[in-house]
């Protein structure tokens, strides 16, 4: 989330109703966006071989048109009376509001679709709280409700940006991702190291070598980043976390910068094998001599907020105590 400015919240008639504003120290929070929504149409995205998410889509496609309100499915392959199934592109581009019925892989595949309209996405969880999914099965009707009344609340999360440009020598065309989790540089082949060296804002950072590199959001700060030793970061921050796996040396350690810092990686001469993966389910083949960039997105990923606290969220999934 952005520390903006009261002169940057407010439109040439005052302050616009749309957002609710947290003074701290002097400046102002866009901490959530307050709905007064108008809702039309909503996506369903569904993971189909689950038969509670096909139960749970029944019963809120019915609720959803008893109220006139249009439903698209995604991809789907499901018998859904009243429903339109679409192209997840085209369910992204016309859905007011996107309900994913799944866990938080689900979500990220949603995340990544939409652009400029920042869609409000409620994630339900079919097992229990997720990170990203924090809406439980038992919550799902009551949230919902809420939602299109227009009682809601949402967080922004920032995204980044993957560009890979190739080198002259390559024969590849250059190739763009964005990621709400992370993006991790490694490769193919198990136990090989890269040796990779990253500059911050046009000044060289660090020569690492390793077995790979996690670029990760707050939001991802949970995910892989995680496991390779990474700091757990509170997800409204404006960071990008930096995790190499498995480094050479011990004092190669997890940092975090401004999200603002612009990254460009480069790999050694002998690096063939290298490939670079977004949120864990897009990749792209890296030659020797391509540039990686990496930026904090031109657009955020607007979540709706559940009742559950972060922290409660964080003990729950972590078994903290």
């Amino acid at each position: 989330m952005g520390l903006l400015t009261r002169e940057a919240c407010e439109g040439p008639s005052g302050p616009q109703p749309d957002f609710r504003l947290m003074a701290r120290r002097g400046r102002v929070i866009i901490a959530i966006r307050v709905a007064n929504p108008s809702i039309k149409t909503v996506g369903l995205v569904i993971k189909r071989e689950d038969p509670r998410a096909l139960k749970l889509a029944g019963e809120i496609c019915q609720w959803l048109c008893s109220r006139d309100l249009a439903v698209l499915a995604g991809n789907q392959s499901v018998d859904l009376p009243d429903v339109e199934s679409v192209e997840m592109t085209a369910l992204a581009a016309r859905a007011d509001l996107i309900v994913v019925l799944g866990g938080d892989g689900t979500l990220l595949g949603v995340a990544r679709l939409i652009g400029s309209r920042e869609t409000p996405i409620l994630g339900i969880n079919l097992g229990g709280l997720g990170f990203l999914t924090e809406i439980t099965i038992a919550e799902a009707h009551e949230t919902l409700e809420r939602v299109v009344a227009g009682d809601y609340e949402v967080d922004r999360r920032i995204t980044l940006d993957a560009i890979v440009e190739p080198s002259p020598e390559s024969s590849s065309a250059g190739r763009q991702f964005r990621a709400l989790n992370d993006v991790v540089l490694n490769r193919h082949q198990l136990g090989k190291m890269l040796d990779m060296h990253v500059t911050a804002q046009g000044e060289l950072f660090c020569q690492y070598r390793a077995d790979g590199l996690i670029i990760s959001t707050p939001t991802g700060s949970t995910a892989y980043a995680l496991s390779a030793g990474g700091p757990i970061v509170y997800p409204n921050l404006d960071v990008t976390i930096l995790a190499p796996i498995c480094p050479h040396a011990l004092t190669y350690r997890p940092v975090v910068l401004p999200d603002y810092f612009e990254l460009e990686i480069r790999l050694g001469a002998t690096d063939h094998d290298a490939r670079l993966t977004v949120d864990g389910q897009e990749t792209a083949e890296i030659g020797p001599h391509d540039l990686i960039r990496i930026r904090r997105g031109d657009h955020g990923v607007a979540l709706v907020r559940s009742a559950h606290p972060y922290f409660e969220i964080w003990r729950n999934k972590l078994r903290w105590g």
